[in-house]
């Protein structure tokens, strides 16, 4: 039986570990502050985190959960998801960020690459958040894929439906590459999805937006025509298979009141995903 508040990711399914006995480190960050139309991802971390509560241990291949995850205090500050990241990194696990607004993603980003780690950063998004500044702020939800950019780390979007003039000339003047959501739709995902010279490790941050808003309704800003869930499931799948994912982020959940399957979707996500590296693990790691 769940927790009747649970606070723990995957709490009515494994016992309460100490961190350095689990793989994934969750760390929920209901950080909200530059939202331009709807609002609610605060709400997020602990809507997936209460969904989370109703998944199966066996996501359909294997049992994730048996690498451990243990959830962290949250972090409510772009300061304090930085720090918490870094503390999971420099422990040789894998922080799993919840957000939260997409700025969340740059904490996390910031942590990684001060801690000298080499990686790429693969984006799922109905928007290309590559504006300079938005209302003002550079630290806008619409603007962190240009602080990944700021901090030379090499960016892939999937899913992108929704740009800006100047976010197209960026694109093309720095050549990043991108399978948006209208070239998916009319010729299926490529045959190709990373680029034979994207690093060796991967960040993977997922905006709920970039799914279709008929099966992710949940979220501030939706488009129409997003990728399935399917065409994401082989995306994640292609990239765990061929890159080692070094941490990842859902983000952008704005939970609507008694609509339980765009909660329980963002959480399937994080676990599936939590399952694809871990089948790509040599050595399985076993709870005592």
């Amino acid at each position: 039986m769940a927790d009747p508040a649970p606070s723990r990711f995957l709490a009515a399914e494994i016992p309460d570990l100490a961190p350095e006995q689990c793989l994934f480190q969750v760390i929920p960050a209901p950080y909200e502050k530059t939202v331009s139309y709807g609002s609610g991802t605060r709400q997020g971390p602990e809507a997936i985190i209460a969904a989370s509560n109703q998944l199966e241990a066996y996501d359909g291949a294997s049992c994730p959960c048996e690498h451990g995850i243990h959830t962290l205090p949250p972090a409510v500050s772009l300061k304090s998801i930085e720090t918490a990241v870094a503390r999971v990194a420099a422990g040789g696990k894998i922080p799993v960020l919840l957000g939260g607004e997409h700025t969340v993603t740059y904490g996390a980003l910031k942590a990684l690459r001060e801690q000298g780690e080499e990686f790429g950063v693969i984006q799922f998004d109905a928007h290309a958040d590559l504006r300079d500044t938005y209302e003002g702020d550079r630290f806008s939800h619409a603007c962190v894929m240009h602080r990944a950019l700021d901090m030379n780390l090499p960016l892939l979007q999937i899913g992108v439906r929704s740009l800006s003039a100047p976010e197209v000339e960026l694109r093309q003047t720095r050549a990043i590459p991108h399978h948006d959501a209208d070239k998916i739709a009319h010729h299926g995902l490529p045959l190709q999805l990373i680029p034979a010279d994207f690093p060796p490790k991967v960040y993977i941050t997922f905006d709920v937006d970039g799914l279709d808003p008929s099966i992710m309704p949940a979220t501030g800003t939706p488009e129409p025509g997003g990728l399935t869930w399917w065409q994401a499931m082989d995306c994640l799948a292609t990239i765990s298979s061929s890159r080692t994912i070094i941490g990842f982020d859902v983000v952008e959940l704005a939970p609507i009141q008694n609509l339980h399957a765009a909660d329980f979707t963002a959480a399937r996500l994080v676990y599936n995903l939590m399952g694809m590296i871990t089948r790509g693990i040599e050595i399985p790691l076993r709870l005592n």
